[in-house]
């Protein structure tokens, strides 16, 4: 029998989105991109399109343990994350699990959708910050998820500096505060790592209405490349490369706001 080649899987643990722009579909398209083998466990549903979204329905928390256990038995990732988990009995769920992890857990905190709809809702966010942060490998908040979590403002890119302390001394081993939100023409990202040094990741501000799924698309590619043994500042830095090069070159699909070019080579990064 011809020995297989051990296979390099990530997992996502995120909400649906028909318009496969964000959410688990874009996941498991970055994942795939990148060469490493996605499984999914949903955690909620959404009616959406690149115009708007209609309705969002919170899986029971029954529903995704039942996923994340039956699919952990058999298949184990080298890295996971979560997106929109809507609720806090799910947070309660993914945190009770994600402390057996031997897997890094990336966390990006999707609150609200591109279209302004709640993924999350506010009662969660204690549970969030006292439950799953702390069994987080790295979160990946965007500015005003960073304000959410912290009740202070993010909107420069000192403050975002200074939110990256707080929020890692709430448990994240490491923590990315991503710029596209903060003023200013430049896109600053913000990396805390756990010995306290911060680096940050500048370029030209890309100027398109194609944001759609940025930031899963951006917390899945460093998902997918921590899955392939990078550290946290490689992976970080060519995920920032890689969706630099997906936001100037987007697809032509929908009448809203679409989504990046996942199918962008992955290049030298």
């Amino acid at each position: 029998m011809t020995q297989r080649t051990p296979t390099t899987i990530a997992l996502t643990i995120a909400g649906s989105d028909p318009s496969g722009g964000a959410g688990l579909q874009a996941d498991l398209k970055t994942f795939h991109q990148h060469g490493v083998y996605g499984t999914a466990v949903v955690s909620l549903i959404t009616v959406q399109s690149t115009r708007s979204v209609a309705r969002v329905e919170v899986l029971s928390d029954e529903l995704v343990a039942q996923q994340l256990d039956h699919l952990l038995a058999d298949i184990r990732p080298q890295a996971a994350k979560t997106g929109a988990l809507g609720s806090a009995a799910v947070i309660e769920v993914v945190a009770e699990r994600a402390r057996r992890f031997d897997f890094p857990l990336v966390v990006d905190p999707v609150m609200v959708s591109k279209h302004g709809k709640p993924l999350l809702d506010p009662k969660a966010i204690d549970i969030l910050i006292h439950a799953l942060l702390p069994q987080c490998f790295l979160l990946t908040p965007n500015g005003p998820e960073a304000e959410a979590l912290l009740g202070t403002p993010v909107r420069t890119v000192a403050q975002a500096r200074e939110a990256a302390r707080q929020l890692a001394d709430l448990g994240p081993k490491h923590v990315l505060v991503k710029g596209g939100h903060l003023e200013g023409s430049e896109v600053v990202d913000v990396l805390w790592t756990h010995d306290g040094t911060l680096r940050e990741f500048r370029g030209q501000r890309v100027d398109s209405p194609h944001t759609h799924g940025t930031g899963c698309t951006s917390s899945a590619a460093i998902t997918a490349r921590l899955a392939l043994g990078a550290s946290v500042e490689e992976a970080t830095a060519g995920a920032w490369e890689w969706l630099k090069e997906a936001l100037e070159n987007p697809p032509e699909v929908g009448g809203g706001i679409g989504p990046v070019d996942h199918f962008t080579p992955l290049g030298r990064k």
